[in-house]
């Protein structure tokens, strides 16, 4: 194999190994944050590691010096949808069904190819098959199944289900752009700097939400298990899964990153079986595997 072909099964490892991280993560460890409120929780995911790194990656401070004003606006709009937005959304969205359709939550969050494709398109000008419309058709069509299955939706039982699905999808397209800003940074900054800076700036934008809110009240009301769960999160799947991503992320195309991406529903999916004993119904089943299908097809 030659150096190019190594760098990418290398990026592709990589950014597989997060997306198991995040699947384990939204089955077994955020679920375990459910007494508290969802801001706050996404506060505290990001200030827990972004306090640890200033203690042994201080000197990335540093390239402030260094920083246009390009650099900030992309740091700020990964921050912003990566972070803040995205993360709430889809924490939101797993809080809202109750824990008992982890599955279809995470799978929803996935349709992030289609607006990863579109905006790699427009941002870092990677060509765009003329077959998109159809597989992303596909894709949204199967998510609708995966979620209501053939029922319509009922507006007085199902609301959180539809309150979950949608915030799932802002997650998709949040977590979507998230992935194409990242990969501008990582033309100019390696991975350690754009994960540091991603912490640091989410912390900041989280910070003036929880206080606007008064959220931060909720700090009296955090147990020592919530507290036990925040470390084992902010230094695993979280600043640790994100460290990987961003490590393989810069070895390999936007588009090649969101198929390994699909490994976090196919182990949610495994770790919900395993952990919760909850399986997916067989039009459910049959729906995530066309929905899948339809991301690679999209993605080639």
């Amino acid at each position: 194999m030659d150096k190019q072909g190594n760098q990418i099964l290398r990026g592709t490892i990589a950014i597989s190994i997060s997306a198991i991280m995040w699947g384990f993560d939204g089955v077994v460890l955020t679920p375990r944050l459910f007494n508290l409120d969802v801001l706050y929780v996404v506060f505290i995911l990001h200030l827990f590691p972004f306090l640890l790194m200033n203690v042994f990656l201080f000197n990335q401070y540093k390239h402030l010096k260094t920083f246009v004003r390009q650099d900030y606006v992309t740091f700020l709009l990964v921050a912003f949808f990566g972070g803040a937005l995205g993360t709430y959304a889809i924490v939101k969205a797993l809080f809202l069904v109750d824990f008992q359709q982890l599955s279809v939550v995470v799978l929803l969050q996935k349709l992030q190819p289609i607006f990863a494709i579109v905006l790699a398109g427009i941002l870092l000008k990677e060509k765009i098959k003329k077959n998109f419309m159809i597989w992303a058709g596909v894709a949204i069509v199967s998510s609708y199944f995966l979620t209501f299955g053939f029922n319509l939706p009922n507006l007085s039982t199902d609301t959180d289900t539809i309150y979950a699905a949608l915030f799932a999808l802002l997650a998709a397209f949040s977590f979507g752009s998230s992935t194409v800003f990242s990969k501008k940074i990582l033309l100019n900054h390696n991975f350690i700097t754009a994960t540091f800076y991603r912490y640091g700036f989410t912390s900041i934008i989280l910070l003036l939400a929880v206080v606007i809110t008064g959220k931060y009240n909720l700090i009296e009301q955090t147990t020592p298990e919530n507290w036990l769960y925040f470390a084992i999160i902010g230094l695993t799947t979280g600043s640790g899964a994100i460290f990987i991503y961003y490590y393989g992320l810069r070895r390999v195309k936007a588009i090649i990153a969101t198929i390994s991406e699909l490994l976090f529903p196919i182990s949610a999916i495994l770790f919900d079986y395993l952990i919760n004993n909850s399986l997916l119904s067989p039009i459910q089943l049959i729906s995530a595997a066309i929905m899948v299908f339809a991301i690679i097809k999209l993605n080639k």
